[in-house]
């Protein structure tokens, strides 16, 4: 049931996992939003939240929730599994949708769901949010001031032996890790700083035998504007100070270079002139806490962008249709791995 028009957007999460509570958190700290409702399968799980966030309306099914509330949006942060059967639900009801990330198991799922939305006129949002990491908007900031001239090659890393497994279990079971769970956030981090991408080749590895999946994942790609770039992730990679969450970025231009290193640290080096440094560490909000605060930020940060899209009719930066993108440059990275690091031509196929 969609809401009639508000100052305060009322929306509800469905999903009350290990992660939703910074949702939860972010939308209490904004304004002009009130999660109104939570949907849960899990009766302690969601009472433990309700609890904590003082909402008194929650439901076991999405559908009831749907037809017992006026909504102006739905937050989804459930497992993959579940995405389109709630986004297509949300949108035959009307109402604005938030997917989290991995937003859809195959390309054909998550075409559905953009059709679905589209059909039904209501906005889709993805819910990538590492770009929206403060420093990873820093470097976009640099590029954009055109320091270092026209981009010629770049890097975007994440390598780390942070145990993400406690939190999250299910990650250990899966067929597929760290492609689908942390390489799509690299991934698009390397679309938004770099732009669409023309061929793409990949390589995978398992190093930790407790798991199924691929923990480690290294690919190449150049872009339409002919910059080259290497993505790399790991979750194998042991070193003398745990740098988690923080992603590492090196560009070259033609006229200097952009490094952001450890502890958040941006160097802009331009030929001729002095190093220019600067600190881009986030903010540590008050319900946040290290390390996971520059995760946490980038939550509030799209959150925001998401609620300034609803106000100015506007497509959000991590749409449905855009995500598509970066989803099929995730399935066309275990493609290339599974055929010896093949190099791909996505512009052909590009969605």
């Amino acid at each position: 049931m969609a809401a009639p028009q508000t100052s305060v957007r009322k929306g509800a999460l469905i999903g009350c996992g290990f992660f939703s509570t910074n949702h939860l958190h972010a939308w209490q700290q904004l304004a002009g939003v009130e999660i109104v409702a939570l949907c849960d399968a899990d009766a302690e799980r969601l009472a433990a939240a309700a609890r904590s966030f003082g909402i008194t309306r929650t439901y076991r099914s999405a559908q009831d929730m749907f037809e017992a509330q006026a909504l102006d949006f739905v937050d989804i942060a459930t497992t993959v599994s579940s995405h389109r059967t709630l986004v297509e639900m949300a949108a035959r009801y009307g109402v604005a949708c938030i997917c989290q990330k991995p937003f859809a198991d195959t390309l054909d799922d998550a075409a559905a769901m953009v059709k679905s939305c589209t059909d039904a006129g209501v906005p889709l949002m993805v819910h990538e949010n590492f770009r929206w990491q403060t420093p990873i908007q820093a470097v976009r900031h640099a590029l954009d001031e055109g320091h270092i001239g026209e981009p010629f090659w770049g890097r975007v890393s994440f390598r780390s032996a942070f145990d993400v497994f406690s939190g999250q279990p299910y990650l250990a079971t899966g067929e597929r890790f760290i492609l689908q769970d942390l390489g799509i956030h690299i991934i698009d981090i390397a679309r938004f700083l770099f732009g669409e991408v023309d061929t793409l080749s990949a390589s995978t590895r398992r190093v930790n035998p407790k798991i199924r999946g691929e923990d480690v994942a290294t690919l190449m790609m150049r872009h339409d504007s002919g910059l080259t770039s290497i993505v790399d992730c790991s979750y194998a990679t042991v070193l003398e100070r745990e740098l988690f969450p923080q992603t590492l970025v090196e560009i070259d231009g033609a006229e200097g270079t952009i490094r952001l290193d450890a502890d958040y640290m941006l160097t802009i080096q331009r030929r001729g002139a002095d190093t220019v440094r600067r600190r881009c560490e986030p903010p540590l909000h008050a319900w946040a806490q290290r390390p996971w605060h520059n995760i946490q930020d980038s939550v509030l940060n799209i959150q925001q962008h998401w609620l300034q899209c609803l106000a100015m009719g506007q497509t959000p930066q991590t749409s449905g249709a855009d995500n598509l993108r970066t989803l099929q440059l995730v399935e066309a990275a275990y493609d290339s791995a599974a055929r010896q690091q093949a190099t791909l031509d996505i512009g052909k196929e590009r969605l």
